[in-house]
C-alpha cells in the first residue's frame, strides 16, 4: 500500500510504502529506481506490518519491487505496473 504527501518545504513527495500481507515474515524490504535497486529494509510495526517513508521528486515515475524473506513481490494497491524485461512486472509509484 502506498501513501503519498506533497512537502513543500523541501519540494519532495514523501511516499510511505506499507507492507501488511506479510505479517509473519522475517525481513521486508523495498527496492527501486529509487534507490538504484538497493534492498532498503521496511520497520516493522507492533501490528506486523512493515512500513518505511522515502522522499522522492514530485513529477516522477518510479518502479520498485518488495523482497519478502528473499522473495520479490509486487505492491498490488501500486499506481500501476510495467514490465520488467524478466518475464514479471514492476510496480509503479507517481510522485
Amino acid at each position: 500500500m502506498l501513501s503519498k504527501q506533497y512537502v513543500k518545504s523541501r519540494d519532495a513527495m514523501k511516499v510511505t510504502f506499507t507492507v501488511d500481507f506479510a505479517t509473519d515474515a522475517d525481513q521486508v524490504e523495498v527496492a527501486g529506481d529509487f534507490n538504484d535497486w538497493s534492498p532498503q529494509p521496511l520497520k516493522k510495526l507492533k501490528s506486523g506490518s512493515y512500513k518505511a517513508a522515502l522522499d522522492l521528486e514530485p513529477g516522477q515515475a518510479y518502479q520498485y519491487r518488495y523482497r519478502i524473506d528473499g522473495v520479490w513481490e509486487n505492491d498490488w494497491a501500486a499506481d500501476g505496473y510495467i514490465a520488467n524485461g524478466l518475464g514479471e512486472d514492476n510496480s509503479v509509484v507517481v510522485c
